[in-house]
């Protein structure tokens, strides 16, 4: 194939399977999107006129704005656009998105910072949380905390388990001395 029948083919594709740019940001439209869910559960939409059978989301950076800018992707992680609010949305789409985000964010809140120990090379939390008791094993603290702002601390263990602090000013006098030592 020469030069310009290359050309000529590169001109006849469809525009959807043309090179997208990486980089552009496209922000969705909240009268021509739609969520819901299938009778078996899959969270699906339909974006501006096209359905997909099944959706996946992700909060974008920064992650403090929790309902804002949320990356709406295929199966394969491609992008297909982002929410800029879900509070534009119709009722239905808001309440699946936030269920959807709830699975994928499952965080359980820390409500009282037991103990914090240091041994060998482990940093050991002991923590209460909306969810009942648990332990949080780390190596290195400052790999396994992160501040998203606004006084919130995700903690980390060494296997993925993660609780959130919301505000850490609101924990009992025990919890904010037991935080202070570490930070």
């Amino acid at each position: 194939m020469n030069e310009l029948e290359v050309k000529e083919v590169q001109e006849e594709q469809p525009a959807e399977l043309a090179e997208k740019d990486p980089f552009e940001i496209h922000l969705l439209e909240p009268e021509r999107i739609s969520f819901s869910r299938s009778s078996g559960g899959v969270f699906q939409a339909v974006i501006e006129g096209k359905a997909y059978d099944e959706i996946v989301l992700f909060r974008v950076f920064p992650f403090r704005y929790t309902t804002q800018f949320i990356s709406v992707r295929n199966p394969k992680n491609e992008e297909i656009g982002i929410v800029r609010d879900i509070s534009l949305l119709d009722r239905e789409s808001r309440t699946e998105i936030e269920k959807e985000l709830q699975l994928r964010y499952f965080l359980p809140i820390v409500t009282r910072i037991e103990s914090v120990k240091q041994k060998a090379d482990l940093w050991i939390w002991e923590l209460g949380t909306n969810l009942g008791d648990t332990r949080i094993v780390m190596r290195n603290l400052h790999e396994f905390m992160q501040f998203p702002g606004n006084n919130r601390v995700i903690l980390t263990d060494m296997n993925g388990k993660r609780c959130e602090i919301r505000d850490y000013e609101q924990l009992d006098s025990h919890s904010k001395r037991q935080l202070r030592d570490v930070m």
